[in-house]
């Protein structure tokens, strides 16, 4: 996955909670020049911006869609991506399972799953 490629990313998962990463990566992306979206059904606003509350709303030229939920609320996020046509996923350490590889073998996805995307992005700015 080209990364530079990346402007528009959505944080399924995002928080209120500064010290929860759903809030910590949604800031970091934030500061290195993202456009971010979060995602949440909890919330109306994080960080000051305006929360999409499912997946299915998302604007379509959403470029990523990065997963800090457990991984049974990320396979069901996972279907709705695929549903609603998104292509690129991301899945933080302990957004990911077995289930979850399984399901997507069954489509042309491109996805990351483990790594951490403020690191890999060019290291934590927060």
């Amino acid at each position: 996955m080209d990364l530079k490629k990346i402007k528009k990313i959505a944080i399924v998962g995002a928080t209120i909670n500064r010290e929860k990463f759903g809030n910590i990566v949604l800031r970091d992306l934030l500061k290195k020049g993202f456009e971010v979206i979060p995602v949440t059904p909890k919330y109306d606003e994080v960080e000051g911006l305006k929360v999409i509350k499912t997946i299915e709303n998302l604007p379509k030229d959403t470029d990523l869609l990065v997963f800090i939920v457990p991984p049974h609320i990320g396979l069901e996020n996972t279907k709705l991506a695929i549903k609603s046509g998104f292509k690129r996923l991301w899945y933080q350490p302990g957004a990911f399972s077995e289930e979850i590889e399984k399901f997507l073998k069954d489509y042309e996805i491109e996805y990351i799953a483990g790594k951490c995307i403020m690191v890999e992005t060019g290291g934590v700015s927060v």
